[in-house]
Parts: structure tokens; C-alpha cells; sequence
């Protein structure tokens, strides 16, 4: 089987220089190795974020029309090869076609709202504020930013940062997951193709090492980051230490409190949506279903079912469900989850290893997984486990449901299943969670809010995208000024233009 050869793209074009480290792409669905990455060391770094020093002179004078011309572009020609983009994403990460597409919508989103830049960056003014004084604010941006995203959104979560920062005037280079490199070199390619200017958009490719220098890197200004909660810390200490303004997502456990007054039906379709999508490696998916009693025996029984007639099966088959996971290391580990589950007491309704696949049997499988009576202090229940297993909790009272969630260290999505108005208002109140949803299963916000969660779930003081991530990418200054002199000039009877 003929393998790809994947290398970083800088200022503008993919750079084939001698790497001295590599890493394995996999068909998830096969198991098979279908790509070589290049891994970046130091002096690769260095030239893409020399590249984006370089650029970022040039770009920073680019009028706010101009840049909006070209995110206008590039939105239209990502919009049209969408599913050539989804077929990448499912080659490498391994999940269904029309998940990928999923992504690739949501992250048009963010590149939809930065095309207004224009408004979004505009400042205030005060006229007289002393005599003959004026004062008015504006905004700047920063320079080159490093984006260091996770495998399970290779197109996404990278847009929910890059399109702001490009709009804004700054310089981006962008570490995509060794594990599904090549949708990152593909939106280099369309940023080149809509008229961005070389140097503005890079990809480096590699592990810890290529991380660590651009966390240290002196040139870049800022660092955004999405990936597991320990990484995350990691990166905002290490990028801080080194003066860097950092936004940094971590980890997740994801709570939906279903109360006895909710649609059960509504509540099961929601938990398996949101548990089992993207074979459950999501941050935003649903792992604990908190059921208030007398429910639960109902959830659970309404969850098996729809669990058993779910397919699972190459994301680029027509009638698959649910996909494998991404790696074989990363099945395994999920895996052995459900052995240390039931030896910590949970009920292991439904065994994921037995589920029927549609599949080469050398794929990285495992089925959705169910499990019921859990409690804190067990692994299943504490780890994020980042796949498809889901852990049905019994309370007897909402105040109970609300207490295990608050007492969780994270804090990142939440869900209540409710047709009682005033629980729902009391609960988006009094949770302690970044983004919660009442009646939806996966409340992540549209493109105009901004995404992020609370306590271990979030390092740093910005949300990404919305008006956290304009200003995550901008720094203000406020110009207090004085004319004694009035000018003019001259006459010009045509059109005025923007340029």
C-alpha cells in the first residue's frame, strides 16, 4: 500500500527540508499506516515563526477591507471543497463522513463571523472629552500566534482561533495533531489560493518537543490551545513563563441531569447523540447521565435499546454510525476501562467489545459502551475517558444532581432534561459549568458567543471565538490628541473608495 508523505507548510508553500524525526498516519478503520508525517524540530520552528515575523509587517498595514476580501474567499472556497475536506478528516481521524462535515460547518461559522472584522474591531470616541481634546480607543494586532490543536476536530477547532487572528492582523502558525496532520496542510492550500499573503498562514507538524519551542519562542506573542486537561496547564504555565498571553482548553466531564418530569425518549436519543457521536472523543460529549430515580431503570433500559441498533462501521460507508477510534494505542487504553470498571462495581450493561462491527476486524473498533450504578471515586466516573463510554449515575433529587455536578473538577458542558421551566432557571443559575444546555445534549455555542468552560476545563482569561477571541487577539490602546491646526484636502469630485 502506497503511503503519503506529509510536510509542514511555510510562508506560503509545503517545505520538503530533511526531517530528522517522523511520525505514523493510520486508517483507523483499517489499521493500516496510510501516511509519514514530518516532525519539526527547533530550526523548522524557527523558520515558520521567522516566516510569520516576516508577514506579519506587511499584514498588520493591510487595510480592514483587504483582509475581509480575502476571509471572503477563503470561506467560499472551503465552503465549496467541503467534502473533499470531510473525505481527509475521515481518512486520518476515522469518524463518520457526515460528522466531518458536522465540523467543517461549524468552523465556517467562525470564518462567517470573522468577515465582519470590520465592526468587530471598531473603537469608541469622544469628542471635547477636555477642551479642544478628543480621546478614542482602538485596537492592534499582536503579532505571530501559535495555534496548538487536539486530533478530534482537525478542521474545527483550528478555525475556532486562525480566522479571528488572520481578520484581526496578526501572523499564524498552526501544530496540528501528529495523529491526523493533512486537514491542516489543506486550509493552508485554500488560505494560499483566496489571496493570503505567504508567510501569514503556516503549518508545522510534530510532538512535545516542536510545542515546547513554540511555547518559548520569542517571537510569538500568544498561544491557543485545545487538548487534555494536564497538557493544558502545561502549556498555559510554560507559554506564560515565557510572557506569552495564553488561552488554554482542557479536559472535560460532561454531566446531563435528566429530572423524572423530562421526555425520556427525547432524553435517551440525546444521550446516545451526544455519548457515542465521534465514537465519544469530543470534549463536549455527554460521558455521566445523571438520572434523578424513579427514572433511571427506564433511561437505561430506553438507552440499551437504541445502542443495539446502532452501526458501526468505516466512517466512509454510507450507513455507518459511529467510526473507530483514532488509534490503536487510544482504543486500547479506553478499553481497559471497562475491566477496571467492573472491578470498581459498576454494572457493565452493554460491553462495547461485543458489539457487531462492519469493518476490518484490524480496526481500531470498540462499540458503545454502557454503564450503570456508578459513583465518584470510580476511574470511569473520575477520567476523562475520551471515547465511547457512557456512565448512568442515580440521585434521588435535583439538589443531589446539581451537588455531583458542582463537586466535579471540571467544568466544561453540562445538560439538563427537563419540561419544568422553572428547574431550568434555577439550574443554568446555579450550575458551575462554562456552557450549559436545557433540552440540548452538546450546548456548544454559535460562532457570536464564545466557547470555553470553568475551573480545570479552561487556563487563562478569554473563551475562544466571540468577542473573547476578538479581543484574545487584539490588545487596546487608547489616543488622547489635540489639533491646533485645521487641514485641508483639496477637491476630488469622485467616488470615494475603500482600499
Amino acid at each position: 500500500m502506497t503511503t503519503s508523505h506529509i510536510t509542514h507548510w511555510i510562508a506560503g508553500r509545503p517545505w520538503h527540508g530533511s526531517a530528522h524525526r517522523h511520525g505514523d498516519v493510520y486508517d483507523p478503520a483499517t489499521g493500516k499506516v496510510t501516511g509519514q508525517v514530518d516532525f519539526a524540530d527547533d530550526a523548522v520552528v524557527d523558520l515558520a515563526v521567522g516566516a510569520a515575523v516576516d508577514a506579519f509587517a506587511q499584514w498588520r498595514h493591510t487595510s480592514v477591507a483587504r483582509r475581509t476580501t480575502v476571509l471572503f474567499a477563503f470561506r467560499e472556497l472551503l465552503n465549496a471543497r467541503r467534502e473533499e475536506l470531510a473525505s481527509v478528516i475521515v481518512a486520518e481521524h476515522g469518524k463518520v463522513h457526515s460528522d466531518a462535515l458536522g465540523e467543517i460547518a461549524r468552523g465556517l461559522e467562525v470564518v462567517e463571523y470573522a468577515c465582519g472584522i470590520p465592526q468587530l474591531i471598531k473603537g469608541g470616541y469622544t469628542e471635547q472629552a477636555s477642551t479642544g481634546v478628543d480621546v478614542y480607543s482602538i485596537r492592534q494586532p499582536l503579532g505571530p500566534v501559535a495555534i496548538i490543536s487536539p486530533f478530534n476536530f482537525p478542521a474545527m477547532v483550528p478555525m475556532w482561533f486562525f480566522p479571528l487572528a488572520i481578520a484581526a492582523g496578526n501572523t499564524v502558525v498552526v501544530k496540528p495533531s501528529e495523529k491526523d496532520p493533512s486537514a491542516a496542510n489543506f486550509l493552508a492550500a485554500l488560505w494560499r489560493e483566496a489571496g493570503l499573503p505567504d508567510g501569514v498562514f503556516n503549518v508545522v507538524h510534530g510532538d512535545k518537543p516542536t510545542v515546547d519551542r513554540l511555547l518559548e519562542h520569542p517571537d510569538v506573542k500568544a498561544v491557543s490551545f485545545v487538548g487534555s486537561t494536564p497538557i493544558a496547564s502545561y502549556v498555559y504555565e510554560t507559554a506564560t513563563r515565557h510572557g506569552k498571553r495564553v488561552q488554554a482548553l482542557g479536559g472535560a466531564k460532561n454531566h446531563m441531569l435528566v429530572l423524572p418530569d423530562a421526555d425520556l425518549d427525547l432524553a435517551a436519543d440525546a444521550a446516545v447523540n451526544a455519548g457515542y457521536g465521534a465514537a465519544g472523543e469530543r470534549c463536549m460529549a455527554v460521558s455521566v447521565l445523571v438520572a434523578v430515580d424513579p427514572v433511571g431503570d427506564q433511561l437505561v433500559e430506553r438507552i440499551t435499546e437504541r445502542i443495539a441498533g446502532l452501526t458501526v462501521g468505516p466512517g466512509s460507508a454510507a450507513g455507518s454510525e459511529m467510526g473507530p477510534l483514532v488509534t490503536g494505542a487510544h482504543r486500547d487504553k479506553v478499553t481497559a476501562y471497562l475491566d477496571t470498571g467492573v472491578a470498581d462495581g459498576a454494572t457493565l450493561t452493554v460491553d462495547g467489545r461485543t458489539h457487531p462491527v462492519k469493518g476490518e476486524a484490524t480496526g481500531f473498533w470498540l462499540g458503545p459502551t454502557l454503564f450503570d450504578h456508578v459513583r465518584p471515586g470510580m476511574s470511569v466516573y473520575d477520567d476523562e475517558i475520551f471515547g465511547p463510554v457512557l456512565s448512568v449515575v442515580r440521585v434521588a433529587s435535583y439538589d443531589e444532581g446539581l451537588a455531583l455536578i458542582n463537586a466535579n473538577p471540571y467544568g466544561n458542558g453540562t445538560a439538563l432534561f427537563t419540561n419544568d421551566g422553572g428547574a431550568a432557571h434555577r439550574f443554568q443559575h446555579e450550575v458551575e459549568v462554562g456552557m450549559v444546555g436545557i433540552n440540548v445534549p452538546i450546548p456548544v455555542p454559535v460562532a457570536y458567543y464564545s466557547f470555553g468552560g470553568w475551573k480545570s476545563s479552561l487556563f487563562g482569561d478569554t473563551h475562544a471565538y466571540g468577542e473573547d477571541g476578538v479581543k484574545f487577539f487584539t490588545r487596546g490602546k487608547a489616543v488622547t490628541q489635540r489639533w491646533l491646526d485645521p487641514s485641508h484636502g483639496g477637491i476630488n469630485l469622485g467616488f470615494p473608495t475603500n482600499s
